[in-house]
């Protein structure tokens, strides 16, 4: 399995809004792509400034141990 990891910063004030339009918008927008392999998407936050800036490219890495 290959995870991919893409980060999006924003500025504090935003989060909320920020997790919102993920949720609501995006990714459902990337559910309904139905692309082959998919198995979800996970939102992780950090206790920080948010989506000042983001990354141009994801990263992919080989996932070696997925606990359910």
């Amino acid at each position: 399995m290959v995870c991919r990891i893409w980060h999006g910063y924003t500025a504090f004030g935003n989060a909320d809004a920020y997790e919102k339009l993920l949720k609501e918008e995006i990714f459902v927008h990337i559910r309904n792509r139905q692309i082959k392999g998919f198995k979800g998407i996970q939102l992780l936050k950090r206790p920080r400034k948010l989506l000042v800036r983001f990354d141009k490219r994801s990263s992919h890495y080989e996932v070696l141990t997925h606990d359910m």
